[in-house]
């Protein structure tokens, strides 16, 4: 084994945002000495001075504590026994992985690795993407990856507003491809897991795929089955109630808006590679229809020209500040195209303006009772927690409004109805 020099640092976090910062905290809060390495100015100096960028429960503590301070360059990576890589990997716009960041990363911190260090990726890759990597950093640094300079892909699996708790209870998986770079990864992670499980990095980018497309499969198909209930004229929620209630056996999600960074586009690392048509592509064909599926099927009940139409959520996900990948952004469009006189969105968890999806205008950011006031139309896009007080409001606020609510915040057990149909009794 190749002689190290001393370092400073256990761990080096390159890219310090919603997958990067809770493990560094959470290696911090393990007892390891952590740093972080982020390009965005804005994060840099909200973590350095003991805030928390976005919202994720649990770590206000640690992070004012200020014992990560994240730096604008890889050389920092140098002094620490090893660097984990938490950038994005996005998909472009013809189902290919984006590896743009990745390489960005290793053109940057090449100059800085010496043997003996671990480098692990933790974002979500498409298959091969780890042996990609292995093969660009024995070309820029000269290192032997096994022999010299270890690697590993460990996925993050961790649900937004869970990281804490999640970083500290899932099984870890660890991938790697020869023995020395799994006994350092394994060591890594066993700090704060209470179960590693060790595979190849094939495996363990398939894992996380896998993961995350079996949910998004899921949700498509509860999503078909709430556009084949409302064209027969029956409700899901019921349904769903109905078949689920006491039956041992594979339960019926509840629909909604299925999107995010991971979910909605992780079948496309692993469709990248495949040229035939599959329940993969059918699932996302489902989920990325359903905004279309409630602005047409509320305008049988009652066509938006010239309505004022509220909006009620613009995160991708329940109590979220994130808003990537959102498909708000794209129900609202849809909306637009029925030309009401107004929309407005509301989303008490986001700022005003909300944040704008690349190429288009900032929307500003009514609260609750504004955006409703007299509206003819509610659609209930996310189901935020205040969300059924919120709606229970809708009576009194917008009396004469249709509301659109696939996550049944309202507890009518209904996708279409009337705001006169909620009844004080509506659960919390």
């Amino acid at each position: 084994m190749p002689m190290s020099t001393p370092t400073r640092y256990d761990v080096c976090i390159i890219g310090t945002g919603r997958v990067g910062l809770p493990l560094g905290l959470s290696l911090i809060d393990a007892g390891l000495d952590v740093v972080g390495v982020d390009r965005d100015p804005a994060i840099r100096r909200t973590v350095n001075a003991g805030e928390m960028p976005f919202a994720e429960p649990g770590y206000d503590a640690l992070i004012n504590a200020r014992r990560l301070m994240v730096h604008d360059g890889p050389a920092v990576a140098a002094d620490s026994a090893a660097i984990v890589i938490t950038v994005g990997t996005p998909l472009r716009n013809h189902i290919e992985s984006d590896l743009r960041q990745i390489d960005a990363v290793l053109d940057g911190l090449a100059p800085h690795l010496r043997a003996g260090q671990l480098v692990c990726l933790r974002s979500t890759v498409a298959p091969r993407t780890t042996r990609y990597v292995a093969k660009r950093l024995a070309a820029l640094t000269g290192l032997r990856i096994g022999d010299e300079l270890r690697l590993a892909f460990c996925p993050e699996r961790i649900a937004e507003g869970r990281a804490r708790t999640e970083l500290r209870t899932l099984p870890q998986i660890v991938g790697a491809d020869d023995p020395a770079s799994a006994e350092a990864a394994e060591a890594l992670f066993a700090h704060l897991a209470p179960e590693v499980l060790p595979t190849d990095t094939v495996s363990a980018e398939l894992v996380k795929l896998f993961n995350n497309i079996a949910r998004y499969v899921h949700f498509a198909v509860a999503n078909q089955f709430a556009l084949i209930a409302d064209t027969f004229g029956a409700n899901i929620h019921a349904i769903r109630r109905l078949a689920n209630h006491r039956y041992p056996r594979d339960g019926i999600a509840p629909p909604g808006l299925t999107a995010g960074t991971c979910l909605r586009k992780d079948f496309g690392m692993v469709n990248e590679w495949s040229p035939h048509p599959d329940l993969l592509l059918a699932a996302w064909k489902m989920n990325e229809y359903v905004p279309a599926f409630l602005v047409q099927h509320l305008e049988q009940r009652l066509p938006l020209e010239g309505r004022t139409v509220a909006v009620l959520g613009y995160s991708f996900k329940r109590d979220s500040d994130d808003v990537r990948d959102s498909l708000v952004p794209k129900l609202v469009r849809y909306i637009e195209r029925c030309v009401p006189a107004e929309v407005r969105v509301s989303d008490h968890n986001l700022p005003d303006p909300l944040p704008a999806p690349a190429g288009e205008p900032a929307r500003p950011n009514f609260a609750f009772e504004a955006a409703v006031r007299d509206a003819d139309a509610v659609f209930v896009a996310v189901n935020h927690s205040l969300y059924p007080t919120f709606v229970r409001r809708l009576p009194a606020l917008a009396p004469a409004a249709w509301i659109v609510d696939l996550w049944d915040v309202g507890g009518t057990e209904q996708t279409f109805y009337r705001s006169a149909d909620l009844r004080p009794t509506t659960h919390e």
